[in-house]
């Protein structure tokens, strides 16, 4: 049976508490996709939410005609900025990375089209904190360099367009900025223009961080929604709150069922709710795109979550889905695509930098350091551990999963298999050839000596939080467990900081070379 204990769990808080009413749940499940990782779309008619796992923070959204497009940050992963790509808002693919050069952390960015050419407005923390653009005359690329525009105060750039054919650029803390004709230089400086809504002093948020404008216009109306509450920080704290206007220039009235969304309860299925957009999808209807923790599971990173509209004789917008812990009707039209990757990887074709894999915080040169041939990944060692080594990660979206590979290190060099969050906080082991080396905390700890050689088959199984390693000399045949079991719930954002989450992936570290073969990923049932 497909359907995971945390699938019913979620049905059963959102309501369905009778026992027919879960059977008919379970048979519409759809088979496992990709690596057995679960899809939203239930194959009959109605989607579970998040439509897209794991880490898919802040939420960029574009409807090109039939297509949508939507990226999220990426922060210190390179390539960066992978662009996804619908026909139903449910089902999604990954096309290409736009972002190669790394510039900094890069947060909420702003994605669309305008006079038939993309752009990407790119806020980052760096050195010199600034927003980029890049653009390109077609989804896919080639992207432009970065060009600085300048805004080292500000966050969460959306681009709009006025009634007179402005452009502008809203911001974090209610203040926006006049952009040049073409997009590509500031032609003013940030004004303050919208005082956002306050919550009552009594809930328990993060902090107001009044971020993440989007700017609609639909109907009369030019219509903003906002992130306040903090990202993080408390179950209840982010929200989701609307303001409109009439005129790009304002001014703004707030919406009178503000908040929009807010988790009220850690009870819920998903908490810290915030920074949505609104699009329309092939039938007509109008939903939410926005993230969320899911319960329980901060170390899983913000995923992408959908959320039905409804636009009121008002004029308002209302968000319908309530906590999203139930099955919601699908947006009927636009053709369903094979949704989601498969996260193993056999090594036959070049390396998925970007729409798969990831460095974490590259040099400029860091790409040479893989090359794929043969079905082996081989790759140059760096640094001394994990700390310094940029790990070649992957985003997993499951409570629960395994994954293991072949390794065969040059003498010098040691290598292994991690859960990374950032280069102080990860876990998992590494091998030279005659010691393992034992990451925990973020430090290397215990060495215990071992009889592998410069070859081995390594596992490592997270089953919601909990962590074994296993080790073979026989491919897998025959598995060892190693002396060191491991917790890792606390390895995520409001323990460290960041924004980040926790990801598998594998390392290289001293001289010489690594060569990772038969990569595998499985989503496991909890």
């Amino acid at each position: 049976m497909s359907f995971t204990i945390d699938r019913r769990a979620a049905l059963l808080a959102g309501g369905l508490t009778t026992l027919a009413g879960l059977s008919a749940q379970v048979k519409a499940a759809p088979a496992p996709g990709f690596d057995n990782q679960a899809a939203p779309d239930l194959g009959n008619g109605t989607f579970l939410n998040p439509i897209l796992s794991g880490d898919r923070a802040d939420p960029a959204i574009l409807r090109d005609g039939a297509d949508y497009y939507m990226t999220f940050s990426s922060f210190d992963a390179y390539p960066g900025l992978t662009i996804w790509h619908s026909r139903d808002l449910v089902n999604w693919q990954p096309r290409k990375p736009a972002l190669f050069r790394n510039i900094g952390a890069v947060w909420a960015v702003s994605l669309v089209k305008h006079k038939g050419r993309y752009f990407l407005y790119i806020p980052v923390k760096a050195e010199q904190n600034d927003t980029f653009v890049i653009w390109a005359d077609h989804i896919d690329g080639p992207w432009s360099d970065p060009v600085p525009l300048g805004l080292p105060k500000h966050i969460d750039p959306c681009h709009a367009v006025g009634e007179d054919g402005s452009r502008w650029l809203f911001l974090s803390g209610g203040d926006r900025v006049r952009l040049s004709e073409d997009g590509l230089s500031l032609a003013g400086t940030p004004e303050h223009v919208y005082d956002p809504w306050r919550y009552p002093d009594t809930w328990d948020v993060e902090g107001f961080s009044p971020e993440g404008p989007k700017i609609l216009r639909h109907g009369d109306y030019f219509h903003m929604l906002t992130a306040v509450g903090g990202t993080a920080g408390p179950p209840t704290g982010h929200m989701v709150i609307a303001a409109r206007s009439r005129s790009i220039h304002g001014p703004w009235e707030h919406h009178p069922g503000n908040p929009l969304v807010r988790t009220v309860s850690d009870k819920e299925a998903w908490w810290c709710r915030g920074h949505a957009s609104l699009v329309d999808a092939p039938d007509g209807s109008w939903w939410a795109v926005y993230h969320g923790y899911r319960a329980d599971f901060w170390t899983l990173g913000r995923q992408c979550l959908l959320d039905p509209v409804v636009w009121g004789k008002d004029g308002w917008p209302r968000m319908t889905g309530g906590d999203l812990s139930r099955p919601l009707p699908k947006p009927r039209g636009g053709q369903a695509l094979p949704h989601g990757m498969a996260l193993s990887d056999d090594f036959s074709a070049p390396l998925a930098l970007g729409s798969k894999w990831a460095f974490f915080r590259p040099a400029r040169d860091e790409a040479s350091r893989v090359r794929v041939a043969d079905g082996v990944l081989h790759l140059t060692a760096k640094g001394n551990a994990p700390v310094d080594g940029s790990p070649l990660l992957l985003t997993a979206g499951e409570t629960s999963y395994r994954f293991e590979c072949d390794i065969e290190i040059d003498p010098g060099a040691t290598a292994g298999l991690v859960l990374f969050y950032d280069d102080r906080l990860y876990a998992g082991l590494g091998f030279d050839k005659d010691r393992f080396v034992t990451h925990q905390y973020g430090m290397e700890r215990g060495r215990p000596a071992h009889t592998y050689g410069q070859a081995l088959r390594m596992r490592i199984t997270n089953r919601r939080h909990i962590i074994a390693i296993h080790t073979s000399s026989d491919g897998g045949q025959t598995w060892h467990r190693f002396d060191r079991g491991m917790e890792v719930s606390g390895y995520h954002h409001n323990v460290r900081g960041g924004f980040l989450a926790l990801k598998p992936g594998l390392y290289a570290a001293g001289k010489g070379e690594a060569r990772f073969r038969n990569f595998r990923f499985t989503a496991l049932k909890d």
